[in-house]
C-alpha cells in the first residue's frame, strides 16, 4: 500500500484560467492537471478534469473544479456539469447548487 500525500488547499496549487484552451490547469510535480469547460450562452459546461493517477488523492481536481466555479460565479455565468466528477463535487457542495444551469 502506497502512502497518500496530505490534501493541500486551492491555495497550493497555481491554478491558471487558460481561456484559450477553455480549462483551468495547473502543473503539479511537473505534470498537468486540468478541468476543461465549454462556454456559451452564458453556460459553462463542464466537460472533464483529468489528474494522473499518480497525483490522485491530493485534492487537485477540486481545487481545479472550485476555481472553475468561482469563476462561473464571478462572472454569473451558470454551470452544466457534464463531467461526472463536477457532477458529485456539486451535489456534495450545496453553495454551489445555485450555479446549476
Amino acid at each position: 500500500m502506497t502512502p497518500t500525500a496530505p490534501r493541500q488547499s486551492r491555495a497550493a496549487f497555481d491554478i491558471e484560467h487558460q481561456a484559450a484552451q477553455q480549462r483551468f490547469a495547473c502543473s503539479v510535480d511537473g505534470q498537468i492537471c486540468i478541468a476543461d469547460y465549454r462556454l456559451a450562452d452564458g453556460v459553462m459546461a463542464m466537460t472533464h478534469t483529468y489528474v494522473p493517477a499518480n497525483l490522485e488523492g491530493r485534492g487537485i481536481a477540486a481545487a481545479l473544479v472550485a476555481a472553475a466555479l468561482a469563476y462561473a460565479r464571478e462572472h454569473r455565468l451558470k454551470v452544466d456539469p457534464l463531467c461526472s466528477y463536477v457532477r458529485v463535487y456539486m451535489q456534495r457542495h450545496v453553495d454551489t447548487q445555485d450555479l446549476l444551469a
